[in-house]
């Protein structure tokens, strides 16, 4: 069968643990490496055995010379929209990095870019296809919960409006494997405690785009009359067994954890509530379903590697990724109507017509300029900066 060439584009962090996927996986190979900076892709050149020829800093010659099927993009998130648009130019299909754009009308974009060119967008979620998550979607494909009813999900912690830009995007895209399209979206903003103003916009640390909120609860209803709730809420320090989704159904519930290969995991209980002095209260341990494929002897984490693999399959079968450009430009329609029902204090229906940003917009509407750049990149001090701002010591 066809083994796919592959094209990295940043050799970050996030290029690091892509590349090592695609390295590892039998069926695609390595061929190309773009980064602005050469230390970066001499040091995954070499781990990757792709030869100095092939390692660039000019995206354009490297898909030119190259010829790719696929490339992929783990840049920072302020760079997904125009690197995904100059990509899209050459025909290439892709895999951008969560959120795929930090805004509707950029998302709009290259999805209409996209099927210009005739070819595939997957935004990169990795835990969406891991073997944990894998394991959570069998247990409910098979009806061990019986009917679903309601969806819980967990952040870790970080900043509201930051983690929903972050981590939300991880967890909407698991909760719609099983709540399928989000109808509408209900919100509550807080920061220091109370509501949030057009004042607490800010341009989020690490290029995460216009947020707010330190606290972010929110309601979403999907189809079938399942409901569900999503917490970003911020925690003195991040907790990353927090970051969790649950399953309500009428016979049972089931638990997935993401915190890590050995921490995380998936587990069913055969009650649909918590009986304390009941029999059947205990939460049995699935077994993670890892793709036929995948060598635990690599580098390769099980869920980029799997992430990887589903895209070798999509692609062999002309279809979309599980975690496509379309699901991928829905998660941002529901981040951003979370922003807007926290903004403006009432429900908002999905898809909204309005594609602009809602906080810019409010802020507007209040004789606001756009919020300024972050003080800093860099998540951390940018969170001493808020703090100070709200007379925190």
């Amino acid at each position: 069968m066809k083994t796919y060439r592959v094209a990295l584009l940043g050799c970050r962090g996030r290029g690091t643990a892509a590349g090592r996927a695609y390295y590892a996986h039998p069926r695609t190979d390595l061929v190309g490496l773009c980064d602005l900076i050469p230390e970066r892709f001499n040091k995954l050149g070499d781990e990757f055995e792709v030869p100095p020829s092939a390692r660039y800093t000019d995206l354009d010659k490297m898909i030119e010379e190259v010829q790719p099927d696929i490339v992929a993009i783990p840049t920072a998130t302020e760079l997904h929209y125009e690197l995904s648009m100059r990509v899209l130019e050459h025909g290439v299909n892709i895999e951008v990095e969560k959120p795929m754009c930090i805004d509707l009308e950029q998302a709009d974009a290259v999805i209409a870019k996209a099927q210009a060119q005739g070819v595939k967008v997957a935004v990169h979620q990795q835990s969406r296809a891991g073997p944990n998550m894998q394991a959570t979607f069998r247990a409910f494909q098979e009806g061990r919960i019986g009917r679903l009813r309601y969806i819980t999900g967990s952040g870790k912690g970080y900043y509201g409006g930051y983690g929903l830009m972050n981590i939300g995007t991880h967890m909407l895209n698991n909760m719609l494997q099983f709540g399928e399209r989000c109808r509408s979206v209900s919100a509550v903003a807080l920061t220091d405690g109370r509501l949030v103003t057009p004042d607490d916009v800010h341009t989020s640390p690490a290029g995460m785009g216009t947020i707010t909120g330190e606290s972010i609860t929110a309601t979403l209803q999907f189809g079938d009359n399942v409901t569900g709730t999503l917490l970003q809420h911020r925690f003195p320090v991040v907790q990353l067994e927090a970051y969790s989704l649950e399953l309500y159904g009428t016979e049972g519930r089931l638990l997935f954890n993401a915190s890590g290969r050995e921490t995380g995991g998936a587990w069913c209980m055969p009650t649909p509530h918590h009986l304390p002095d009941g029999t059947n209260n205990r939460w049995e341990r699935l077994d993670p379903i890892y793709p036929e494929l995948y060598d635990p002897a690599s580098s390769a984490s099980p869920d980029d590697f799997a992430f990887a693999d589903e895209y070798v399959r999509a692609l062999d079968e002309d279809r979309d990724h599980a975690c496509s450009g379309d699901e991928g430009r829905h998660i941002v329609e529901i981040m951003m109507g979370i922003f807007e029902s926290a903004a403006y204090g009432r429900r908002v229906e999905l898809p909204q017509p309005g594609r602009d940003h809602p906080l810019l917009r409010w802020r507007r509407e209040h004789g606001l300029d756009d919020p300024p750049p972050p003080v800093s990149r860099s998540y951390s001090d940018w969170l001493v900066a808020e703090d100070r701002r709200l007379g925190r010591s």
